[in-house]
């Protein structure tokens, strides 16, 4: 079960009081696959959420998916639902002689609350084009008709494209499959471990150039604002941190690695996404990650009346790994 063998990950500090702690699972690669970072059971069953997507749209560009750039990267986003992620959305299903009608993702609104706003007050209803997963089903779809799949039961565990991406998923994490379950999104959802997915963002990150992982890598790389949205985690440790690939997921998981192979996956034991930040820039750093943007990229304040009073701690120093 997930909560075997959790382990304190970061600590809710307010005015010098230890208020609350998350606990969860940790693991730190370094650059020739050994653990160099443990915390609660990296080898532990669980679901990689939204931070499978690049796995994802590996076993689609192994399919045939003809995407690159901007494009690549929308395809393994969690996207905020900004403008230009929903026009590339629509080109990813123009390319393919495909409309919006043809998604079958979960109908939302845009996360990003600037977009949600302007959508409501256009009075919009929700959308499958505007939900975070829609480029992922946009290029799902198209990976179905370069493959000459059926596109309307693509979310079919059984389908073709679904059976490659679980192979995919086991070929790059060298764990299998235990169980699927059904994503937020409406796609099949496939179990790993932490360690099998800082295995496969590895492989991923330091995949040859012109590979179904390198072309991953490249894009998710190049363009991490496609991968998620302004101000989002991805973004800023993007930023942070040259070379990074990142990935974040629902129910507090979050990936990372660099193109040398050091690689770092959380998983938060209650969901939450508030330590993550505090928490993968202290890996980073404890895998030896020297940048000075890392401080701010993980800097988590703890609010009193608007203003600063405390922060989330990470529990993750090089004393502590092992």
């Amino acid at each position: 079960m997930i909560e075997v063998r959790a382990a304190p990950v970061a600590h809710v500090v307010r005015a010098g009081v230890v208020e609350s702690v998350h606990h969860g699972h940790l693991v730190g690669l370094d650059g020739s696959g050994a653990t160099v970072l443990s915390f609660g059971d990296p080898a532990v069953t669980f679901f990689a959420r939204s931070a499978l997507k690049p796995l994802q749209a590996v076993a689609m560009l192994r399919a045939g998916l003809d995407l690159d750039g901007e494009l690549l990267a929308l395809a393994a986003a969690s996207h905020s639902g900004e403008p230009a992620h929903l026009d590339g959305v629509r080109q990813i299903l123009e390319r393919a002689d495909l409309g919006v009608d043809d998604l079958q993702n979960t109908p939302d609104v845009p996360l990003d609350p600037r977009a949600a706003v302007t959508w409501r007050a256009a009075d919009r209803p929700p959308s499958s084009l505007a939900q975070n997963c829609s480029g992922k089903h946009a290029a799902m779809l198209a990976t179905c008709r370069a493959a000459g799949w059926d596109t309307a039961t693509y979310r079919d565990p059984g389908h073709p494209l679904q059976q490659a991406v679980r192979a995919t998923v086991e070929d790059l994490t060298g764990v299998p499959v235990a169980y699927t379950a059904v994503d937020g999104c409406g796609a099949p959802l496939f179990s790993s471990s932490p360690a099998g997915l800082a295995r496969a963002f590895a492989r991923i990150a330091t995949a040859p150039p012109g590979t179904p992982e390198g072309r991953v890598g490249a894009a998710v790389r190049a363009h991490p604002w496609w991968v998620a949205g302004t101000g989002r985690e991805v973004v800023r440790l993007a930023a942070a941190v040259p070379g990074l690939i990142s990935k974040d997921g629902a129910e507090g998981v979050f990936a990372a690695a660099l193109p040398d192979g050091r690689a770092v996956v959380l998983k938060v034991l209650d969901g939450s996404a508030r330590p993550v930040a505090a928490v993968v820039a202290a890996a980073l750093r404890t895998l030896g990650i020297e940048e000075p943007g890392l401080a701010s990229a993980g800097y988590t304040p703890v609010l009193g009346h608007g203003d600063p009073v405390g922060s989330v701690e990470p529990v993750v120093d090089g004393s502590a790994a092992g």
